[in-house]
């Protein structure tokens, strides 16, 4: 254990402390002098025990509300956690269905490219019908005029 020589209120004490904790109990006791010579300043001498008890009475008060806050940050960051995952979610179930219409895009670009193919033929050989028959019946209006 390690001793740690302070003085609060114009009077020397000596407390121990864990060994390596020297500096933390002496910012410890600084603040808590600091706050006790305030409220001396503040509300005069009204006795030591009692500037004592409102000294506590104020660390306690600063104690509870930063335990609140806190309290309310962690609840905040529980939130703030619970919307993340929900937007992962909406995000991953978001890019599956953009795959999904990709992959319905393809399939129908895929038989839009095969009917066009097909009706390319179909068209290639109309046409080809077409112009045999035209020339055919050419052919026979030209026989017809000669004889």
């Amino acid at each position: 254990m390690a001793n740690v020589s302070i003085k609060f209120n114009g009077k020397e004490f000596l407390l121990s402390c864990e060994d390596g904790q020297e500096e933390q109990l002496e910012e410890l006791l600084i603040q808590i002098n600091q706050k006790f010579n305030h409220i001396k300043n503040d509300l005069g001498n009204l006795g030591e025990n009692k500037l004592l008890l409102i000294t506590a009475v104020k660390v306690m008060d600063e104690y509870h509300e930063t335990k609140k806050k806190v309290e309310q940050k962690k609840d905040e960051l529980k939130n703030l956690s619970k919307k993340f995952k929900e937007l992962k979610s909406l995000i991953y179930e978001y890019r599956d269905r953009k795959e999904e219409e990709i992959n319905e895009l393809n399939i129908n670009h895929s038989k839009l490219k095969s009917e066009i193919e097909i009706n390319q033929k179909y068209y290639e050989k109309l046409i080809e019908d077409t112009t045999n028959e035209i020339s055919s019946f050419v052919e026979k209006a030209n026989l017809e005029n000669l004889s």
